[in-house]
């Protein structure tokens, strides 16, 4: 993450957060401290209290704290000058862990992470479709199989379980190939419950489009701007919507639903997003070419050779798809940038951004300033990264994140 990204990231290039030297907000000032140093990456007191608008003293006390709680590293003294030598603090990468659990449409994902956000250790499940039972045992096998490679000190520094999936699964059996009836389980599977009645700590969930969304604004380090809508591409396409700094979840927590936006098809009719630019809909045209597309699901770094044109034709039929849905977004909230990610190579991904933002500047844009089209910085695992910010979010930060 660059030093200054949370300043370029705010409308006026500020830290648009301010501490209160109000007694009884000590635990506000700590995730606002802590937020800073996120985006910053490392700072002294001074510079923390000029910024965030706290007293001297009630920085020098959180740091204090925070420093003991085991969440912040001292750096090398800096010399300026005069006066006494200024000393950086930082995230001490190991001050917290979190769990993420991506249940996807081919595959689940349980990814531990700390504090930094970095992934230490992912353990994942393929099957042709997703089963309450199974899923569920997988998770709970695979965060003990995690903890028993850490130590003492930092299986107890496990804060949560954040949960990313698509909501109602059981609607979707004909487009995962799953038999009639076969997902109805999930109807009445309190995923939440379940989990959170054989974990010791809490347990959170969210869309898993919009946690992909939630990765990037917590752990990104592109320059998304305050507003953004986000795109992620898998074997649906899903997306999140990013208001002020913060990911907009809506009234049922499905705001940024962009695969059910309808778009142009590019066969003179009009079809939903998620029927256009989905990764599915690169399968269906590589199985209807006599290739086998199973590797799309395999590995999301390298796609073989051989299917070029193939791939061509996909992406240039997406991207004029997302373009559209992501000026439509825009004519009903400002954005400023539409951040594209997905399960998809980092090449192919780059073409696919390129490619949306031409066909964004061939669309009749008169009365709005378009988005501008932009590679998210996360890459194929930013739902499992998503999952795991959600207990992050709700204990430690505060700003961007999920809201």
């Amino acid at each position: 993450m660059e030093a200054d990204s949370a300043a370029s990231r705010s409308a006026h290039g500020h830290w648009p957060h301010r501490g209160t030297n109000q007694t009884g907000m000590r635990a506000y000032n700590e995730r606002l401290v802590l937020s800073l140093l996120r985006s910053r990456g490392s700072l002294a007191k001074m510079d923390i209290a000029r910024i965030t608008g706290l007293s001297a003293q009630t920085v020098s006390v959180i740091m204090r704290q925070l420093e003991a709680d085991g969440l912040l590293l001292r750096g090398e003294p800096q010399r300026g000058k005069v006066g006494q030598p200024s000393i950086p603090m930082s995230l001490a990468p190991e001050g917290v862990f979190f769990f993420g659990l991506k249940i996807g449409r081919r595959s689940a994902d349980l990814a531990l992470i700390d504090f930094l956000g970095r992934i230490r250790h992912m353990l994942s499940l393929p099957y042709p479709y997703p089963m309450p039972a199974e899923t569920l045992a997988f998770a709970t096998r695979a965060i003990d199989e995690t903890t028993a490679r850490m130590n003492r000190e930092q299986a107890a520094r496990i804060a949560g379980l954040g949960v990313a999936m698509p909501f109602q699964l059981w609607n979707w059996p004909g487009s995962l190939g799953a038999p009639e009836g076969a997902l109805e389980a999930w109807r009445e599977t309190d995923v939440v419950a379940a989990l959170g009645q054989c974990l010791p700590f809490p347990v959170y969930l969210h869309n898993d489009a919009t946690a992909a969304c939630g990765a990037e604004l917590v752990f990104g380090g592109a320059q998304t701007g305050r507003d953004f809508v986000y795109f992620y591409v898998g074997s649906f396409i899903g997306g999140g919507v990013v208001l002020g700094d913060a990911l907009y979840s809506g009234r049922t927590g499905n705001a940024g639903a962009i695969g059910s936006m309808l778009v142009p098809d590019g066969e003179g009719g009009v079809r939903q997003l998620i029927e256009v630019a989905s990764l599915d809909a690169l399968a269906r045209r590589l199985e209807a070419a006599g290739a086998e597309p199973e590797f799309l699901w395999q590995s999301p770094d390298r796609w073989p050779g051989g299917h070029e044109p193939i791939v061509e034709a996909w992406i240039a039929r997406a991207a004029r798809a997302i373009a559209a849905a992501a000026v439509s977004a825009a004519a009903v909230i400002d954005f400023e940038t539409a951040v594209i990610d997905g399960w998809i190579p980092a090449p192919v991904r780059t073409r696919l951004v390129e490619a949306t933002q031409r066909a964004i500047g061939a669309l009749d844009t008169a009365g709005l300033e378009p988005p501008r089209a932009m590679a998210g910085s996360v890459g194929p695992h930013a739902r499992a990264l998503g999952a795991a910010s959600l207990p992050l979010s709700e204990r430690f930060s505060i700003g961007r994140g999920f809201g």
